[in-house]
Parts: structure tokens; C-alpha cells; sequence
């Protein structure tokens, strides 16, 4: 699954260093406290409710909470976890899971668990949250329409009175959660809501304009009419899982499956004492990168986080370890022992290693950061640490190179050839019996020989030019022309045959166009983009003014 697939705020921060001991952690006996985090991290922490006294963590700017379990009913009167300060706010491995009862007071649905303020404007990230039997809201989320985002990674959430999550803005998002109502009488299990039953179980509540997507989320409404209700005008995609019970409002349930999976998500704590001490999935350490989703932090030490976060332009990144790597939520990534190269984009792509970082380059506006530290790519390796031969056999031979990364000529021969063109990723050329050389980074996608013979070698090995890309000779081309119009045009599509870039009609290459297998997005703005694909172009949206011509069996005109 693609964090955030996607989404602006769809990773959470990462979590380095070792888990916490069994008697690693700071037991706090509720009084009526308030306790203020700002601009630091709560962690470790086992908050005993027992007794029925009430407690409020008060959550302020760039705050992070990680390693926290509530244990006892909860018996106050307002939110456990209030959030009212901005920057980037970080819940990590977090258990409310012992439910709270209403009490009377100042809140009408009684206790909850998070709350969002109106006048908060952070970007929140919750991960592996635990958070069950609240009647006033597991995550009151809804405020977020005046400013922040909130992502949802990882969270499960059980028997929540008027909803579990309660999102608003465009930008929240939901990614492999789940949420359901069992019907449990929580005067037995959570204590009595004081005969409050009004409004109690929506798994999804989305206010106000702006859509939220829940990404492979499980959904069931149990008694509840509705699973997932909208208001105010927002509407609701579910991307694949599941969702049992009805909807109410704008809600998209096309992609999704009717039978949910309602078990706990992988490194969900179970218990608060499981919480506190950082689960075999859990995080605890600085917090500064994406959260470790797999791997063992003794086996694999290292942490290495691609951080897309901030644009929406992709980055094509590669790097070589000197021992193991696997990746930590990422599923994206091509790796090829311990080389590993892949594309980022308006996401976090992190890593597990051991050994050294031998080998780095990135080709995009992302960062990159080491064990919570960001590093500068040039340190690490060459800048193109790759070389292609295409060697002649005496008679003249046409081909074309493309990688995904960056491409450099280094032939000097080549370079005074007319016959010889480099665009983005792309080398065209051709030899007879002399030998053109290019050295690049990242992987290579496609060699294609025109017409003639010759002999190729990757690294110093021959290799067979078939064996790399399936689009040899793709015979259809698609050009979306933006020089004749004065503003941007953004487009997708889909073909139902191989897709690549291409320099047809003198097209550019641009590194901010991303192909995943036959899907394309890109934009023009003053120039032409151009594609060989085979088969139909199945799906095509352009935004903007854009010309675009489709041309069939051009290979053969």
C-alpha cells in the first residue's frame, strides 16, 4: 500500500532506535491534571485512569505522542487528548482501548478520546491508535476543515458513540483502518453512558465540503444505519476493503467489498502495557521519519526515509547498502538484493538497513534523511553509478537507452554526432564499429535496437537488450501539445498496453511525469509531451488546453 497514495499528509513520521523494557516506562495517575506537550515528545508513558479521576494531555505545536497506553475506564468528562497547536503533530502506537462511561458534565455525549480545535491548524498523523467504548467520539477530527490535515494509518476503532473517526478536510485521509460496532452492552463492558444511545456507532462521519478517501479500510455499521455517512455537502471514496451496513450521503463504495475484516491491523496494541512498551511493531527513538511498518530494529539498525511530502512532483531515487534492506510501509519499491530504486511523490517511502550506505542518488524534489538526520545525496556514491555500452558490430545500428533516473553521455565522440540525442532520460544514437557509452542512475527501463546489430553491456556484462523493457518498438503514439496555449495542462491516462516516454515530434522528457505499468500523470506547460504505447488508450482526463493527438502504427508511416 502506497502511504498516502497516496496522499499530502498520507505518512507517518518514523520511528528509530530500540522499543522500551518491560519497567521502561513512566506509570501517571490521573488527578484532574493537565499535561502540555509542545514542541517535544510524550512517550513511554502508562496513564492509570483507575480511580476515576479525569486527566487531559493537552497537545500543542509540532508534538509527538508514541508509546502511550490508558488503562482503566475512563470516567471524566471531556477529551483525553486534546490537540490545539500547529505544525506537525505525530500519534504513534497509542492504546485507548479500555473505553470511558458518561458521567454528566459540560460535554453532552460525555468522554472521548482525541479532539481536534477549532482553531488547531496542525497536520496530524495518527498510527497503530487502539481506541474503543468512548461516547463522545474515538477521533473528533471534524475541526480539521479550518486548517491541517489528518491521516489515519493503521487504526482500529470499536463501539465509539456518535462516530470512531469524524474527518473534514479534503486532505484527511484513512489508510488501512478499521472501525465497527458490535452492539456490546457497555454497561457490563465500558461502564453506563448514562441511557445515551442517541447518535452512537458511525464507523466513518466526513463533514463539511472536501472528500476523504479511506484506503483498504474495514467498515461495519452493526445496529447503525449507516457505516459511513456524509454532511454538509463532503463525500466519501472507499478505495478497496470492505464495508458492512448501510451509507448515507455522498459515498463512493463502488471499489469496495462487502464482507470486512474487523481483526486488529498488524502493530495495533492490544493492552496499554503493550502500548508503553513499544510492541514488536511499535516505535519509539526520535520520531523525525516515517513509521517502521515491518523489520527488526536489532537485525536492521538503520533507518532511510524518502520524503515526498512537500510536492507533488515525483523523485526517482536509488541506493545500495552494503547488507541487508527491506522496506518499512512502502510496497512500491524494486529491490534487487541490496540495491533498491523506486519512485516517490506526494508520499514518505521509508527503510530498514544494515551495514553501510555505499551508494545514493535522487533525481526529484524530495529529501532523503538517515536515523532522523537529512543527508545530501552527493556524499553518498557517484552521481551516476552506472554504465551502458553499446558497441557496434560494422554495420549501422540505430538504438535508444531510457532509465528511470538521470542520464549523462559520457562518449565525446557520440556527443559531436548529429545522429546523437539526450533527452531527460532518454539517449538516442547510433554506431557502426565504434562504441557509445552513457553512464546513469537509477534502473534501466528499455534498450532498444533499431535496426542492425550490436553488442550491449550493463556494468561490464553483456546483456540481452530484450530482456529490458516490454514496450520494444511500441507501435502507437499519443502527444499532448501545450505550446500554443499560455496556461498548464495536467493529464492522466491509461493505456491497456505497455506505456513510455518518448522524444517523437521532439517532445520533451520530463522527470515530473510519473508511469506506473500502463498509467500515466503528467502536465505541459509551453511544451509537448509524447508517448509509444501499445493496445487502446482506455481512460484519458486532461485539465486545461492542451492539444492531443493520438496516432496509430506511426512506427510503420
Amino acid at each position: 500500500m502506497k502511504l498516502a497514495g497516496a496522499t499530502t499528509a498520507a505518512a507517518a513520521m518514523f520511528a528509530t532506535g530500540s522499543s522500551a523494557d518491560e519497567d521502561d516506562y513512566e506509570v501517571i495517575e490521573a488527578s484532574g491534571q493537565t499535561i502540555n506537550v509542545d514542541n517535544e515528545t510524550f512517550e513511554n508513558k502508562l496513564i492509570d485512569v483507575s480511580n476515576g479521576n479525569a486527566i487531559t494531555v493537552s497537545v500543542g505545536d509540532d508534538a509527538t505522542i508514541r508509546n502511550v497506553g490508558v488503562s482503566g475506564l475512563y470516567q471524566g468528562d471531556g477529551f483525553i487528548f486534546s490537540i490545539g497547536g500547529g505544525g506537525e503533530v505525530e500519534f504513534d502506537n497509542v492504546y485507548l482501548g479500555d473505553g470511558a462511561n458518561k458521567t454528566g458534565g459540560d460535554h453532552a455525549h460525555g468522554p472521548g478520546a482525541v479532539f481536534y480545535h477549532r482553531n488547531a491548524s496542525a497536520d496530524v498523523t495518527f498510527r497503530r491508535m487502539n481506541v474503543q467504548g468512548y461516547p463522545n467520539n474515538g477521533f473528533y477530527c471534524s475541526n480539521s476543515a479550518n486548517g491541517g490535515a489528518i491521516t489515519w494509518i493503521d487504526c482500529y476503532g470499536k463501539n465509539n458513540g456518535v462516530s470512531t473517526f469524524r474527518a473534514a478536510s479534503g486532505e484527511d485521509s484513512l489508510h488501512n483502518c478499521v472501525a465497527y460496532n458490535d452492539d456490546t452492552d457497555y454497561s457490563t463492558d465500558y461502564g453506563s453512558w448514562g441511557g445515551y444511545t442517541e447518535d452512537s456507532g458511525r464507523p466513518l462521519w466526513v463533514h463539511s465540503p472536501g472528500g476523504v478517501v479511506a484506503e483498504d479500510c474495514h467498515f461495519a455499521a452493526g445496529s447503525y444505519p449507516s457505516a459511513v455517512l456524509t454532511h454538509d455537502g463532503a463525500n466519501a471514496t472507499l478505495d478497496g476493503g470492505a464495508i458492512s451496513g448501510g451509507t448515507s450521503g455522498a459515498v463512493d463504495t463502488s471499489s469496495a467489498g462487502s464482507d470486512p475484516d474487523l481483526s486488529v491491523p498488524d502493530g495495533v496494541p492490544t493492552s496499554p502495557e503493550e502500548a508503553v512498551s513499544g510492541n514488536e511493531h511499535g516505535g519509539s527513538g526520535s520520531g523525525d521519519d516515517e513509521a517502521v511498518g515491518n523489520g527488526d530494529d536489532e537485525e536492521l539498525p538503520n533507518a532511510l526515509v524518502f520524503d515526498g511530502n512537500e510536492t507533488t512532483n515525483a523523485t526517482r531515487y536509488e541506493f545500495e547498502v552494503a547488507g541487508d534492506v527491506e522496506p518499512s510501509s512502502g510496497e512500491d519499491a524494486d529491490i534487487d538484493g541490496s540495491l533498491v530504486h523506486g519512485v516517490v511523490a506526494d508520499w514518505s517511502e521509508p527503510f530498514r538497513f544494515d551495514g553501510d550506505l555505499e551508494q545514493l542518488t535522487l533525481d526529484g524534489p524530495a529529501t532523503v534523511s538517515l536515523d532522523g538526520d537529512e543527508i545530501d545525496p552527493d556524499d553518498y556514491g557517484e552521481e551516476y553509478p552506472h554504465t551502458l555500452e553499446v558497441e557496434g558490430e560494422g554495420e549501422p545500428t540505430s538504438f535508444e537507452v531510457t532509465v528511470d533516473g538521470s542520464i549523462d553521455l559520457e562518449s565525446s565522440a557520440a556527443e559531436d554526432d548529429e545522429t546523437t540525442t539526450v533527452s531527460g532520460s532518454t539517449v538516442q544514437s547510433s554506431v557502426t564499429d565504434d562504441t557509445v557509452t552513457v553512464e546513469f542512475s537509477g534502473a534501466l527501463t528499455d534498450v532498444t535496437i533499431i535496426d542492425g546489430d550490436a553488442t550491449v553491456r550493463l556494468d561490464d556484462d553483456v546483456i540481452d537488450s530484450d530482456d529490458y523493457g516490454d514496450h520494444k518498438l511500441l507501435p502507437h503514439a499519443l502527444v499532448i501539445d501545450g505550446t500554443e496555449d499560455d496556461d498548464p495542462s495536467e493529464y492522466t491516462f491509461t493505456a491497456s498496453g505497455a506505456v513510455v516516454e518518448s522524444t517523437y515530434q521532439d517532445a520533451t522528457i520530463d522527470d515530473d511525469d510519473v508511469i506506473e505499468a500502463q498509467s500515466v500523470t503528467g502536465d505541459v506547460d509551453g511544451h509537448l509531451d509524447a508517448y509509444w504505447f501499445d493496445g487502446d488508450i482506455e481512460d484519458f482526463t486532461l485539465v486545461g488546453n492542451a492539444t492531443v493527438d493520438i496516432q496509430y502504427n506511426v512506427r510503420e508511416q
